[in-house]
């Protein structure tokens, strides 16, 4: 041990977080509807598998691209042969453009702009290494992605500040907030770098309004830091209101010229939109040069292989193909997610009104035995082992209210779905009473020492009166 880094030992990774101890668990016994159908569901992993068969559509249809030919002669040794870490322009320019796309076409982008990136993992914690110094901190909205701690944190040695958003407006980012958790980096005597935000956000669901994107750039250009607008779930909005990237926001309130042009960086990848995070395809784009210039040189730590670049290229070259995917995916995405809304409601459970992603944050209170976080690990504790679902507990989220967790609906069959939600039910009915019972002498107590109180407040006001008389 002592001939190893402090890095090496360091405890900041994150893998003791519940995020992934249920990942853990999961593995050691999972379901499967054959041979383990008493096992663990997984519903902690972000995945987009309901739209697979349109991408295998499309391959077969295109063997050129699966078999890196290029009007039917091979390009193998093309791409086997070493490319340089700036990617493939035909790729860069496709991709810019699926990103427009996704947007609706209200902005546009320069491929010259866009890094590529061995997925989203790796753009965030690049645009961190561009941005701060060890020691320097980022604001982050609660709740926000376990993995942040992780992919931010650990070898950037940055630190990570909350911005505590509250259930009774939908945990939407308000300016009380955004500043609180400004004065509480310096207090901690932390140098604050920028904002870091998910839209849509995970775990929420939810779409920023544009009040909360105009928001975030007055603070910034006031406060004269950065902002991380991690997008990565943009192409999963499936009802309204509408997708609005940060870029929209940027041109429309005239900042192009302003020093906050320069300041605000996107992160995107196709692991959400398209499905394929095992393909490792993640973008950082930046208007300031000099971030695209260390970026795209960092970026020779996780390069996209040339071979997925190019098949790639192919694909989201074909227009035909991507707006009928974007519209069939996000299709599949409503009925989905209506699936899993229906299912908890059945059980007695409801969820944060959401329009995008590929979960739902999930509100379990009335099921604690009592309001602290100790009851929502006995209660995740219960649902794991007991029920046989992977769910995530909202304080793995750094959620700052016990009793919200976050189920994903996209990563099983209509099957399998359903199967949790059978399994849901039953285990809320056989616990409910028992819940409901410790929730009512709860409140009988507390009901009961209102009274004492009263009367002890009564008596003590009765005999001042009577000094007084």
């Amino acid at each position: 041990m002592k001939l190893l880094s402090e890095k090496a030992t360091c405890n900041s990774h994150g893998q003791d977080s519940s995020y992934f101890l249920g990942w853990q668990e999961y593995e050691k016994n999972p379901y499967d509807e054959i041979h383990n159908p008493r096992g663990i569901i997984q519903m902690g992993l972000a995945e987009n598998q309901l739209s697979f068969d349109l991408l295998e559509s499309w391959l077969a249809q295109n063997p050129d691209a699966a078999g890196f030919k290029r009007n039917g002669e091979s390009i193998f040794r093309e791409l086997a042969l070493f490319q340089d870490y700036h990617g493939l322009p035909a790729f860069k320019n496709a991709m810019t453009k699926f990103m427009s796309e996704i947007r609706g076409n209200k902005v546009s982008f320069d491929s010259n702009k866009l890094v590529l990136t061995a997925g989203a993992t790796s753009a965030n914690e690049t645009l961190i290494f561009c941005l701060a110094n060890q020691g320097d901190a980022f604001l982050l909205p609660t709740p926000y992605y376990p993995g942040f701690d992780r992919d931010l944190k650990w070898r950037t040695g940055a630190e990570i500040v909350p911005i505590h958003c509250s259930s009774s407006n939908g945990f939407r980012i308000t300016e009380s907030a955004l500043e609180e958790a400004y004065l509480d980096a310096k207090k901690r005597n932390l140098k604050v770098k920028g904002v870091l935000v998910t839209n849509p956000s995970n775990p929420l669901g939810t779409t920023l309004t544009r009040n909360e994107l105009e928001l975030l750039l007055t603070f910034i250009d006031e406060k004269g830091i950065h902002l991380i607008s991690d997008e990565i779930y943009s192409g999963t909005v499936f009802n309204s209101p509408a997708f609005v990237s940060v870029m929209e926001v940027l041109i429309e309130k005239n900042y192009m010229k302003t020093e906050v042009w320069e300041r605000v960086h996107i992160v995107y990848s196709l692991s959400k939109d398209l499905g394929l995070p095992g393909f490792r395809i993640g973008a950082i784009y930046s208007n300031d040069e000099m971030v695209v210039s260390a970026a795209t040189k960092m970026s020779s730590f996780g390069l996209v292989s040339s071979q997925t670049q190019y098949l790639l290229s192919c694909m989201l070259s074909d227009k035909k193909f991507t707006k009928k995917y974007i519209s069939e995916n996000q299709k599949r995405l409503k009925k989905r997610h209506a699936m899993l809304v229906k299912g908890l409601k059945n059980a007695g459970i409801n969820c944060l009104e959401s329009n995008a992603g590929l979960f739902c944050w999930v509100d379990m209170r009335h099921l604690l035995s009592s309001n602290n976080f100790d009851a929502e690990m006995d209660l995740w504790k219960k649902i794991v082992y007991d029920v046989g679902l992977n769910i995530s507990p909202g304080s793995s989220c750094h959620c700052t209210e016990p009793g919200w967790f976050r189920a994903c609906f996209a990563n099983m069959s209509e099957d399998t779905l359903n199967l949790a939600m059978r399994r849901m039910k039953d285990f809320v009915e056989s616990t409910a009473p028992n819940a409901i019972n410790h929730q009512n002498q709860q409140q009988s107590n507390a009901n009961s020492k209102k009274k004492s109180f009263s009367k002890w407040v009564f008596r003590l006001s009765f005999n001042d009166r009577q000094r007084e008389r």
